[in-house]
């Protein structure tokens, strides 16, 4: 398909493209230059999966570490 490059660089993209890429107004496009021509592709948030448990055992070692500095910190400037 033949777009035109409007006023501001504004490009309307086809309905039957936005359909076959599944885009609607509002969702938001990477756009990057590939061998010298402009892509738009989706940005699609990516799904991962995370052990909970996992996170928190990591937060609770970086708190207590926090609250070591803490400590010191609050120590020596009482001294």
């Amino acid at each position: 398909m033949v777009v035109r490059l409007r006023r501001k660089g504004v490009v309307v993209i086809p309905k039957a493209l936005r359909e076959e890429v599944g885009v609607e107004e509002g969702d938001e496009l990477i756009a990057e230059v590939v061998n010298g021509s402009i892509v738009l592709r989706p940005l699609r948030p990516r799904v991962v999966d995370v052990d909970a448990e996992a996170v928190h055992r990591i937060v609770r070692e970086e708190k207590r570490e926090w609250d070591e500095r803490l400590d010191a910190l609050t120590e020596e400037a009482g001294a």
